[in-house]
């Protein structure tokens, strides 16, 4: 388990001890030549085993020649209700239905979890679980964070995106392109420009009165990010200097962000194409030539009031930031340009503010345009779908120098855009854009790099996570961590091959989930070892499964499919379900959390559920969901009384526990053997043995006892709404608290 540092934490580890400026490239170590994240990846023959029975696919046959090295027998399968339980969980976030076990368990052929496998990537329900991993990566979030934490309110586009993608098994490589730089390849579709909101996560603090500082943050953790979600590598720790243990140059880091040296933000983007685009624009046209003379009046009566209120807001700005915002836009510099941008929601006011402040000859005059120009509302089309994007500014890209410790006012010799010194020395030559595309096209290059075959990190990263993701460790360890720092692979070749499989199979993510799935490797139990123990206590040659914590929202998604009510409605904005007492008054201007008036939405999935920087979700917070301010590559698992404590005493847990008992006691005339068993195969899809039907037979009995004298008393208890006749209420409320009891058992939190 590694080390968790706060940004600040790190900075400071970063800071120690600054360099100096390098007037040369330091000459690389010939073990850092040598070292294996930066060799080609060349596919590796399978290795020869002596349990060939066990080998069922090439990932069997690398993994046993290393058990066999260390004379370590793998575990025997796991039993056919564990293991369809676990792989839909795995693929879809959600248990198994009764009606799937069954089908599976009825299913004799050798084919048989294939086809399980097969079925549950068809699901649009896959989508929805893998898609929460990249948004991890993508440090994804509906909110800015910082002191305001604004809503961003189209971000939900890109999450959409990425679950749409990943349910089409988009080849990882377009996936690469589009989300880097999507509006410059492919300009004429609409969710490749979406895509390009994976750089539009970073958190801002809007208010900051230096628009140049602004800025380099902004560009900073872009450049963190695409170099360890894309690439692996820690890039962050050369932004003061030359990296302290990988072959990252100092200027290494800003070559990398020179790729995005042009970028703005592009908020209201018309996701439109094609007819529907044409005749938008057509009659935007038509309604821009009829207003255009108006509409210009009335900005002539607000520019006087505009440009005064910017003199009384900019004050605080740099001398050199404040001077563009009266500088003409033709005369403006690339780099005044992107002061411009960073600093113009701080100090520019909106029209209608403007016009608030009017008063006398022109407060009339402007409410007379006002009603001329409200003439021709019905000639304005509609608003079209909007995006929360990343674009170029232009054609012409300001400077990027290196960085003297990091700091933005303290810049040394200029820099071009270029790939990592080690692997690629050469600067970068901007890829030829599609006509009409009013941008640099250094992004494309960049990101045709990096979905190149040939970079020896691309595809061993991408493998490496979904191989973490379904076996709760990497091959490497650390997933956005391949350097000197990082864990070293415990199976190298078999991740060579793997990295090798996924390119020749047309980067394709679905066949990599089938390879690995249909192996033995991922088939065997979590039953412990003791010997084997000894020789590899952390499991990293993977003699067993892990058992291991669900994250919290597949908790809550799957207590909500357990109990009945989950809502599989997919995309659109982030909704709002309740938050527990005590958080904040309800619907709070503070939290800016309106909670849902309608259960069924409140209900829907987890990965719909709105995230805001500033208030994680509670439940998802107690079990460890990652801060939303950068990139998480795996997610750390904590075990803390608070958990117990929600599950145990959450409004909503026990309402899904009503509602639970609610669908079993509904059927009318069933025994209570019956009631339990059906409990059980809904909540672990498998029936109660002995030891358990006896003990909760007691419990029950006890229990009906019990809640009968506090019924007796006139005193609440919590049973469902309506109940068949024949059901006793006592019997009803002491069957809730079985279900609750169920819904908080180990088994039904962890996947074994």
């Amino acid at each position: 388990m590694g080390f968790r540092f706060s940004i600040a934490g790190k900075l400071f580890l970063c800071l120690l001890p600054l360099a100096a400026a390098q007037s040369a490239d330091r000459a690389f170590k010939p073990a850092e030549l040598r070292y294996w994240a930066y060799q080609k990846v060349a596919k590796p023959a399978v290795p020869a085993v002596q349990n060939r029975a066990w080998v069922r696919n090439e990932v069997d046959a690398f993994i046993l020649a290393k058990l066999e090295e260390k004379k370590i027998q793998p575990n025997s399968p796991a039993d056919r209700v564990t293991l369809i339980r676990r792989a839909t969980l795995d693929l879809t976030g959600l248990p198994p239905s009764s009606e799937d076990v069954q089908a599976y368990l009825s299913d004799n052929s050798p084919e048989a979890f294939e086809k399980v496998v097969d079925r549950l990537l068809a699901s649009p329900r896959y989508g929805e679980r893998w898609g929460r991993h990249w948004l991890d990566l993508a440090r994804y979030a509906d909110t800015a964070g910082f002191k305001g934490d604004e809503t961003r309110p189209n971000m939900w586009r890109y999450r959409d995106y990425v679950i749409k993608s990943i349910n089409d098994d988009k080849p990882y490589d377009r996936f690469v392109k589009e989300q880097i730089a999507g509006d410059e390849l492919y300009p004429s579709d609409a969710e490749a420009r979406i895509a390009t909101g994976f750089n539009r996560h970073w958190p801002d603090e809007s208010n900051l009165a230096n628009p140049i500082q602004r800025r380099q943050e902004i560009l900073n953790d872009i450049t963190d990010t695409v170099g360890s979600v894309f690439l692996g590598l820690t890039y962050g720790c050369a932004r003061c200097h030359d990296h302290k243990f990988d072959a990252i140059l100092h200027k290494d880091y800003y070559r990398l962000q020179a790729f995005f040296a042009n970028l703005r933000n592009e908020d209201r983007l018309n996701l439109l194409t094609g007819e529907e685009a044409t005749a938008y624009q057509q009659r935007h046209a038509d309604w821009d030539a009829k207003t255009r003379a108006t509409r210009a009046a009335m900005e002539e009566i607000l520019t006087p009031v505009r440009i005064e209120k910017i003199k009384g807001s900019v004050g605080l700005f740099p001398k050199e930031a404040q001077e563009v915002f009266f500088v003409s836009p033709e005369n403006r510099t690339p780099m005044q340009w992107q002061m411009y941008y960073r600093g113009k929601d701080r100090v520019t006011p909106t029209d209608a503010a403007l016009a608030k402040g009017l008063s006398g000859e022109a407060k009339q005059r402007y409410q007379e345009l006002a009603k001329e120009l409200a003439a021709f509302d019905h000639l304005k089309p509609a608003e079209p779908p909007v995006a929360q994007a990343m674009i170029d500014a232009s054609r012409e890209a300001p400077p990027t120098h290196v960085l003297s410790g990091g700091v933005y006012d303290a810049p040394l010799q200029a820099v071009e855009p270029g790939f990592l010194t080690i692997l690629d020395p050469t600067v970068a030559q901007a890829t030829q854009l599609p006509e009409g595309v009013n941008s640099t096209g250094r992004r494309a290059t960049l990101a045709n790099w990096i979905a190149d075959p040939k970079n020896p990190l691309t595809a061993r990263v991408m493998v490496n996570r979904i191989w973490h993701y379904h076996f709760g460790r990497g091959i490497v360890g650390t997933p956005s961590d391949f350097g000197v720092m990082g864990e070293r692979p415990s199976h190298r070749e078999l991740l060579d091959y793997l990295a090798a499989i996924f390119v020749e199979n047309g980067w394709s993510t679905k066949k990599m989930h089938r390879l690995i799935m249909l192996s033995n490797a991922y088939r065997q139990s979590s039953t412990n070892q003791p010997e084997a123990a000894k020789i590899d206590p952390e499991n990293k040659l993977h003699w067993q499964f892990d058992r291991r914590r669900l994250e919290g929202e597949v908790i809550r998604d799957s207590m909500l499919f357990a109990s009945g009510l989950l809502n599989t409605k997919m995309g659109g904005p982030g909704v709002f379900p309740p938050l527990p007492p005590g958080v904040s008054k309800p619907n709070s201007r503070y939290l800016n959390w309106d909670t849902e008036k309608d259960p069924a939405e409140a209900n829907r999935r987890s990965a719909y559920v709105f995230v805001k920087r500033n208030l994680r979700y509670p439940m998802f917070e107690t079990f460890d969901f990652p801060d939303t301010h950068e990139s998480c590559a795996r997610r750390y698992t904590t075990v803390t009384p608070t958990q117990s404590l929600a599950l145990l005493n959450d409004d909503m847990v026990l309402g899904w526990s009503v509602s639970l008992a609610g669908r079993i006691l509904n059927d009318a005339g069933l025994p209570v053997e019956t009631q339990v068993e059906r409990a059980y195969r809904l909540v672990h899809n498998r029936a109660p043995n002995a030891r358990e039907r006896e003990a909760i037979g007691e419990f029950l009995r006890t229990q009906t006892s019990v809640l009968r004298e506090q019924l007796a008393r006139n005193e609440k208890v919590r049973q469902p709404e309506s109940l068949p006749a024949g059901v006793e209420p006592a019997h009803a409320a002491a069957f809730v608290d079985f279900c609750h009891a169920l819904l908080n058992s180990n088994e039904f939190v962890y996947m074994n």
